[in-house]
């Protein structure tokens, strides 16, 4: 299996780098990880809806860009379908045993996903509710990840 993760933004941060360098290190036994940042926009305090629209489009564009037609889309929204950790996993075999080879997460800046970018979505997941930075949210992707494909192999892993 082929899995993409599409962020926006870089991680400016040490320890999410560390922490995404070891969830990589760690998927390489089990798939093909590639992760891809595009650029992210500027967004002035107190911007209106208008402009925040546009700083989306702008992301989304670069999203777009790298968006694969013969790939299962995933978005990260907090709209998305809430899976627990064996499910998740479960949804990842499902697919595999389908004949998909490549599935690509993507995980929107800091305003979130553009509308066009979720209604090409094959799947929205939600972690939760609540909001995380983005930078963040590339980690627990990776680490749910890592979860699923120990779960789909029966290893052990942490409840």
């Amino acid at each position: 299996m082929r899995i993409t993760v599409i962020a926006v933004g870089k991680i400016k941060e040490k320890f999410y780098r560390e922490a995404v360098a070891e969830y990589e290190k760690r998927l390489s036994r089990y798939c093909k990880l590639e992760i891809i940042q595009v650029e992210d926009e500027k967004t002035p305090d107190k911007a209106g809806e208008a402009l925040e629209s546009e700083i989306k489009r702008k992301e989304a564009e670069r999203i777009m860009k790298h968006i694969r037609e013969d790939a299962c889309i995933v978005t990260l929204e907090i709209q998305g379908r809430m899976y627990d950790s064996e499910e998740f996993a479960g949804e990842i075999e499902k697919l595999a045993t389908q004949g998909t080879s490549h599935i690509q997460f993507i995980i929107g800046g800091s305003l979130g996903l553009y509308e066009e970018i979720c209604k090409k979505a094959d799947r929205a997941v939600s972690f939760s509710k609540m909001t995380y930075p983005h930078q963040l949210m590339r980690v627990i992707l990776l680490e749910q990840i890592y979860r699923a494909y120990r779960i789909i192999n029966g290893e052990p892993y942490h409840k």
